[in-house]
């Protein structure tokens, strides 16, 4: 049983699996003159041998695939010409504002991103003005801004977009991009539930205070 997919470009590829051949052999996707939409041939059921294939758009994506002719899926990611400012709110309290070079030293190193940037959304530096230029001055081309925030409040809908476009009227020619908050992050539930054992543990004389409330005496059965 075959199905036919319209390209984007046009083209109209026929999906035609050989008989009793197994999926990881059946590679070849020829062009055809005829077919229905992707969307019509992803729903269609596929058969491979007589038997149900497991996945409806499995073998769609595979036709796609750049080692089958296809045009497969763009990689996305950091580039050579990017820069990435890290901001979080900022705070009256130094060390807290300290925290923020120490997570963005970790995370450059953790990445391997070459330009990584602090900056304070307001009450210390540097600013988000101050972090763009700084991306600018080595050479960027694009400068993506991440919150450090976990939920989408007014900061990241008004306040970080309004500085950010601020900064950038003093660098024509460079893009920029605002990114989601933490949001709703699966392995955020690994990382607050990390915080809470430790914690425990040092109530209990089994761990030194974490690095967020080391000195203040905090963490501690009330």
């Amino acid at each position: 049983m075959s199905s036919t997919c319209v390209l984007r470009s046009g083209a109209t590829m026929l999906v035609v699996p050989p008989p009793r051949q197994p999926f990881a052999q059946a590679k070849s996707c020829p062009v055809g003159e005829t077919g229905t939409s992707l969307g019509a041939a992803a729903r269609r059921p596929l058969r491979l041998g007589g038997v149900p294939f497991r996945s409806r758009n499995a073998l769609v994506r595979s036709c796609l695939k750049p080692e089958n002719g296809g045009f497969g899926p763009k990689s996305f990611g950091i580039g050579e010409r990017d820069g990435l400012i890290i901001v979080d709110h900022g705070s009256r309290r130094r060390e807290s504002n300290l925290m923020l070079n120490e997570f963005v030293a970790m995370f450059r190193d953790k990445t391997g991103y070459p330009i990584v940037e602090p900056a304070h959304m307001e009450l210390a530096e540097p600013s988000i003005k101050d972090a763009f230029s700084s991306c600018v001055r080595r050479g960027v081309t694009r400068v993506i801004v991440t919150p450090f925030f976990l939920f989408p409040g007014r900061h990241w809908h008004k306040d970080i977009p309004s500085l950010t476009a601020e900064a950038a009227k003093e660098h024509p020619g460079v893009s920029y991009i605002i990114t989601a908050p933490l949001g709703l992050h699966e392995l955020l539930v690994d990382v607050v539930n990390d915080r809470i054992k430790h914690c425990l543990s040092h109530v209990e004389g089994a761990a030194d205070e974490c690095e967020a409330c080391v000195g203040t005496g905090k963490c501690r059965i009330y």
